[in-house]
C-alpha cells in the first residue's frame, strides 16, 4: 500500500482551502437569503449565483487541498475532463438543493431538502474529483468512512441553512459560513482518510495534467470570481432597501405629475 501524505505542502493548503470554502459558503448562503426577499427573475438569478458560489467554493477547497496530497512511489496527474465535470456536478447538485430551499413553501422542509442537496453536492464533487486522479496503482475506499464523510456534509450543510434561513442575524450568518466551510473541509479529509492505494510501480508516463498546470490556474480563476461576486453582493441593495428606493421613486413621480 502506498504511503499517503495529505499535508505535503505544509499547513498552507488546509488553511487556504478552508478559507475558500468559507468564502464560497458565505456568499452562497447570503445570495440564498437575498433570493427569499426577491421575486421572479431576480429570485432565480440570486439562486443561480448562490449555486455557482457554493459549487465553486467547495470545488476550489477540494483541489487546493489536493495540491498538498502526495503518494510515495508514484506521481499524480489529473484527468482534465473529469476534473471539469466535478465542478459542473458540484454546481448542478448544489443548485438542486438551493432552489429547493429558495422556492419551497415550508421553510422546515425546504431547509431539510436543501441541506440534503447541498451536502450530496459536496460529496458528489469530491468523489468525482477523486475519479480524475491518475497514478501508478489502484484507488479503493473504506466504506464506513465514505458513509461518514457523506453524513458530515449533509448534516453540516443542513445546519448552515438552518442558521441562515430560519434563525436570522449577522453573527449567525457568519457562524453559518464557518460551519459550512468546516463541513466541506471535514468531509474532504474524512473522505481522504478513507482512501486506500495499492501501488503498481511503473515508468510509463501518466495521462493528465499536474496540479500546477491545470488545477492551480483554475482555482485562482474561481477564487477571483468568488471575491468579485462577494463585492457585488455587498454593494447591491437588499430587498428592503430596493423596495424603499422604488417607493421613493414612485412618490417623486407622483409629485411631479401633480405639480
Amino acid at each position: 500500500m502506498g504511503h499517503m501524505d495529505h499535508f505535503s505542502a505544509g499547513w498552507v493548503t488546509p488553511v487556504l482551502s478552508y478559507a475558500m470554502a468559507c468564502v464560497g459558503s458565505a456568499l452562497g448562503l447570503r445570495c440564498t437569503v437575498r433570493a427569499l426577499e426577491a421575486d421572479g427573475a431576480s429570485k432565480r438569478n440570486w439562486l443561480l449565483l448562490a449555486s455557482l458560489a457554493i459549487g465553486s467554493g467547495i470545488w476550489t477547497m477540494h483541489f487546493i487541498a489536493m495540491m498538498g496530497f502526495s503518494v510515495d512511489g508514484t506521481p499524480i496527474r489529473f484527468d482534465v475532463p473529469i476534473t471539469v465535470l466535478s465542478l459542473l456536478m458540484a454546481v448542478a447538485v448544489v443548485a438542486a438543493g438551493v432552489f429547493t430551499a429558495g422556492y419551497g413553501r415550508s421553510r422546515v422542509m425546504s431547509v431539510g431538502l436543501g441541506g440534503l442537496g447541498a451536502g450530496l453536492g459536496v460529496a458528489a464533487m469530491h468523489y468525482t474529483g477523486m475519479a480524475a486522479l491518475n497514478l501508478h496503482g489502484d484507488v479503493a475506499y473504506d466504506p464506513m468512512l465514505v458513509i461518514a464523510s457523506v453524513a458530515i456534509a449533509v448534516v453540516a450543510a443542513t445546519a448552515a441553512l438552518t442558521l441562515t434561513l430560519i434563525v436570522r442575524g449577522p453573527v449567525l450568518a457568519t457562524a453559518a459560513a464557518l460551519v459550512m466551510g468546516l463541513a466541506v473541509s471535514s468531509m474532504h479529509y474524512t473522505a481522504m482518510y478513507a482512501v486506500r492505494i495499492s501501488l503498481a510501480p511503473s515508468s510509463a508516463p501518466l495521462p493528465g495534467a499536474t496540479a500546477t498546470e491545470f488545477i492551480f490556474p483554475l482555482a485562482v480563476l474561481l477564487g477571483s470570481f468568488l471575491f468579485l461576486a462577494a463585492a457585488y453582493v455587498a454593494l447591491s441593495p437588499t430587498g428592503k432597501r430596493h423596495e424603499s428606493a422604488a417607493a421613493a421613486q414612485l412618490l417623486r413621480e407622483v409629485e411631479l405629475t401633480t405639480a
